[in-house]
């Protein structure tokens, strides 16, 4: 596919001159002043600018930093002609590709422009961007039409610096789709960061989100960056928004909209250039409704909805799903890649999956730590609770023992029992180990040893 051009120029002549770039290897387009420039690159995609000034309506840094603003990494040449050296350092500091100060017909003009274009030639290729999904689609398994729709939303919003909000049932992938955008975006050679709005009180959040100067209040033994500030010229991922506290919410905005925050206890005020995506399982309408959430709030990050279908919308997806959870499984328990029946996977595709793909993830780790050596998983190795289940477990399902007059064997029995109480404690977390070792007053490390000895016992 072509490389598109945006040469922004006061008059509208074509790009003749431009050497090279002018024999239609390239796609050139020119826009005739700043603010033309600037709204085609908002609705367009292009792989490198070059603005010559005088523009008329724009200053060589100003309308740097405006292109940046819109997409972090795109190459922009600074065409300027008579400069100086002190503006090309400025500029250059600033994050032009190139100061040009001869003109366009001079030589050596189209080898900066090849230049620029080869450089973006080269981030596509690193991203997958060139048409291959290879750097982002890992992030979301699956075929079914319902998850088509997600990867062509995520293929069209990644290159954007578009705020998104994800919205969808716990445990449907939100998290994954918003890295999916990340990894498809020109962000994708920073980290992305993320905060989980819900996990800290509202003082400490703020902290965490904006960061805090020394003395700001107690414990703030040092200047500590927020999030926002380490998400700059990358991707934050603010997570179960519905749960953060009005009044943060007011603060939020303010920085979505003015591209600014403050540290706790600061009146600095610092630029910068995130792109916010928001994630909730909770209904936002419903919540501005009773008063807990701000309307506006809602409108600057619904800039791009994407919902992400529960399983039970996808049943088509649960056998691709089950082989990547289990190949993810047994590649870090460095054990050979387990096989999982046909009829498990049938009552996989009648089960109503209520925590969706991270109750299945959880379904299939517990299974491969259960089933000792084993190569096959059949359907009692999947223990899935009712829907209707309470959290109480029956007392039915604990052994209950009684000591005849021959004798028993005590390990055997004793080994019996710990492994109930394990599977009821796996079952109830949904496999989580760490939640179930919390559960049963264990370290996480003594729950890994008993569950390799009795897969070890098991196998014997």
């Amino acid at each position: 596919m072509a490389m598109r051009l945006l040469w922004i120029k006061a008059d509208d002549g074509g790009p003749e001159g431009c050497g090279r770039v002018a024999t239609g290897e390239w796609q050139v387009e020119t826009a005739t002043c700043g603010l033309e420039g600037l709204e085609r690159l908002r609705v367009g995609s292009y792989d490198t600018i070059v603005a010559s000034f005088p523009s008329g309506d724009w200053a060589p840094d100003e309308l740097l930093e405006e292109c940046q603003r819109i997409d972090s990494l795109i190459p922009v040449v600074i065409h300027q002609e008579g400069g100086g050296t002190a503006e090309a350092v400025r500029l250059v500091k600033l994050g032009a590709f190139h100061y040009w100060t001869a003109g366009v017909e001079a030589d050596g003009f189209s080898t900066v422009v090849e230049s620029a274009l080869e450089y973006r030639r080269q981030q596509m290729a690193v991203r997958g961007r060139d048409g291959s999904d290879a750097c982002w689609r890992r992030f979301l398994v699956g075929d079914s039409q319902a998850m088509e729709n997600v990867l062509q939303t995520v293929r069209l919003i990644g290159p954007r610096r578009s705020t998104v909000l994800i919205t969808g049932e716990t445990g449907t992938g939100k998290e994954m789709a918003a890295r999916a955008i990340h990894q498809m975006s020109p962000r994708a050679h920073l980290p992305m960061v993320s905060i989980n709005c819900s996990a800290l009180p509202e003082n400490l959040l703020e902290a965490e989100m904006f960061g805090h100067v020394r003395g700001a209040f107690t414990g703030a033994v040092q200047n500590r960056v927020g999030r926002f500030e380490q998400a700059n010229k990358s991707t934050l991922l603010l997570d179960e928004i519905g749960e953060m506290p009005p009044e943060l919410q007011s603060k939020l905005l303010r920085a979505l909209q003015e591209r600014e925050i403050q540290r706790v206890g600061s009146s600095e005020t610092l630029k910068v250039d995130v792109r916010v995506i928001a994630a909730s399982n909770v209904n936002l309408s419903e919540q501005i409704r009773r008063g807990r959430f701000r309307e506006d709030l809602y409108y600057r990050l619904n800039v791009v909805p994407l919902t992400m279908p529960s399983l039970r919308e996808r049943p088509r997806d649960i056998p691709l799903l089950v082989h990547h959870f289990l190949e993810k499984v047994c590649r870090q328990e460095e054990i050979p890649t387990k096989r999982v029946a046909p009829e498990a996977l049938q009552k996989f595709s009648r089960y109503p999956w209520p925590g969706n793909v991270r109750q299945l993830e959880n379904a299939v780790e517990m299974a491969v730590a259960l089933s000792g050596n084993r190569q096959d998983l059949y359907p009692g190795d999947f223990p899935l609770p009712s829907v209707a289940e309470t959290k109480s477990v029956p007392h039915s399902a604990n052994p209950m023992i009684s000591v005849p007059d021959e004798g028993l064997d005590f390990e055997q029995v004793v080994g019996r029992i710990e492994r109930a109480i394990l599977e009821q404690a796996l079952r109830k977390t949904g496999g989580n180990k760490k939640q179930a070792a919390e559960m049963l007053r264990l370290k996480r490390t003594t729950l890994a040893a008993k569950l390799k000895s009795l897969e070890a016992a098991a196998a014997g």
